[in-house]
């Protein structure tokens, strides 16, 4: 009897929505478990590194990797799944991109540190105690690994064979990426499970975004009530639909909110975010710098807006800092 293929997933710095949207196969989760060995999934199944260590080079098929590389851990599982697998999938937007977590570029350490431990309100910390690489108790030992200075997407750090973008991705997207690697009919490598034009090919308003958008502001959602019919750009509500790669069904949209840009780029984008900034900038109607420094006004946290899922991988990563 020929062996089944091998399948490997693991989390590294996210939400756990990724590996929610392995559970949202619901039963085709099934039909997996019955073609394929899932031999490697610390959520689900008691498996330990070692387990994975003694694995022959490339004994294992195909492994998922969700979450962006934060942690010395990260890094380390990464390449020892490279190691061990066939092929790599970068598992939704962190792993893609860099994802939420990859906001955090935008500060230091020491600054997020304070920030989670000391100074959010609903913190009990008067002594600003802080998590340390290494804490003895007695004659014990305690370490936790190490934390990097910039957050990484997966192929800053490992070589990826193929993305399922998405926060977190549709579980049809999921589905399809496994059975492409149990059908073997995988396409060239590199190659992103999703659609290759932008999300207003697809979007269900699409016929109501007029041919030119002149904007004299922005407005955030819960500033306006909006038509649910109409574009939201026509509306001057930030939709990232023209710079953000279609295939997630414009789930967002069918719940009446703009799209954030999960899903990344589309093909030959370099930068999402200077995409989006540029596609804005297209659509403010007055040439008066006054005029025009009070629309950018309208848009509050143009950084985390235009970079929610992108930092980590765009042009500047992060925070420009000087260095000692």
């Amino acid at each position: 009897m020929a062996h089944k293929p091998k399948i490997a997933l693991y989390w590294c710095s996210s939400c756990g929505g990724c590996e929610e949207s392995v559970v949202d196969l619901a039963e085709d989760i099934l039909a997996v478990a019955e073609a394929a060995e899932i031999v490697f999934w610390p959520v689900a199944l008691d498996a330990k590194y070692d387990d994975v260590a003694r694995l022959d080079d490339g004994a294992i098929t195909a492994t998922l990797i969700n979450g962006a590389i934060r942690l010395d851990e990260h890094v380390s599982m990464a390449r020892l799944l490279r190691k061990k697998s066939r092929l790599l999938f970068a598992h939704g937007s962190c792993a893609h991109l860099g994802g939420v977590v990859g906001l955090g570029n935008f500060f230091t350490n020491e600054e997020i540190l304070n920030r989670v431990y000391c100074d959010v309100p609903t913190v009990n910390n008067p002594d600003r105690v802080l998590p340390r690489p290494e804490t003895r108790q007695g004659t014990t030992v305690l370490k936790l690994t190490g934390l990097h200075d910039m957050v990484r997407s997966l192929h800053q750090v490992v070589d990826v064979d193929y993305t399922i973008p998405g926060c977190p991705p549709p579980p049809a997207l999921v589905k399809e990426a496994v059975m492409m690697v149990l059908e073997d009919r995988l396409p060239p490598k590199g190659s992103i499970v999703a659609d290759t034009r932008a999300l207003c090919y697809t979007c269900p308003r699409k016929e109501t975004r007029p041919e030119m958008l002149e904007v004299p502001s922005f407005k955030r959602v819960y500033e306006i009530e909006w038509d649910p019919e109409q574009c939201f750009l026509n509306q001057g509500v930030v939709c990232m639909g023209p710079v953000t790669r279609g295939g997630c069904m414009a789930q967002c949209i069918q719940a009446n909110m703009p799209c954030r840009g999960c899903f990344g780029p589309v093909d030959n984008v370099r930068d999402q975010g200077a995409k989006s900034a540029s596609l804005l900038a297209s659509l403010m109607e007055s040439t008066d710098e006054e005029q025009l420094k009070k629309i950018v006004e309208t848009i509050p946290d143009p950084g985390g807006l235009f970079y929610r899922y992108s930092l980590a991988s765009s042009i500047m990563k992060g925070r420009v800092r000087r260095r000692p």
